[in-house]
């Protein structure tokens, strides 16, 4: 991850938009993405960032997270990306294993689409046996 989007993640927290432990799991889940080989800077990750920072807020607040009407139009996107799909699924069972923070279906399916486009982002070949465990777990 680089600086700026770890001051993105930081000011988060510093103003008060984010709980702390909210912050530590987005940056964890971000240093696993580049981790894996995945191009995890500000430019390629910073609307991942604020999405998931702000949805698990919210669910934490114990604020709903509404259907969206373009819900349809998701996840017919989503059926060329299974493995975002897959990783997108992962990190929900994280968080809510983590934070106790549930994502709704329609919040899952545009986790996958930022991992999508966080994916094609990323020249660096992405399979690896590391990769492959952690979004198994």
């Amino acid at each position: 991850m680089d600086d700026q989007l770890a001051l993105r993640i930081r000011l988060f927290h510093e103003t008060g938009q984010a709980r702390p432990e909210v912050a530590a799991f987005v940056a964890a889940e971000l240093d696993a993405l580049a981790a894996e080989g995945l191009t995890v800077t500000e430019d390629t990750a910073g609307l991942l960032t604020n999405h998931l920072m702000t949805a698990l807020t919210r669910l934490m607040d114990g604020l709903p997270i509404e259907t969206f009407p373009g819900d349809a139009q998701v996840t017919a996107e989503l059926a060329g990306h299974p493995d975002a799909v897959t990783r997108a699924r992962a990190v929900a069972v994280r968080a809510e294993k983590a934070l106790g923070a549930p994502l709704p279906g329609s919040e899952v399916n545009f986790l996958g689409l930022h991992l999508a486009a966080l994916a094609q982002n990323s020249p660096v070949p992405r399979h690896s046996s590391a990769a492959e465990e952690r979004t198994r777990s």
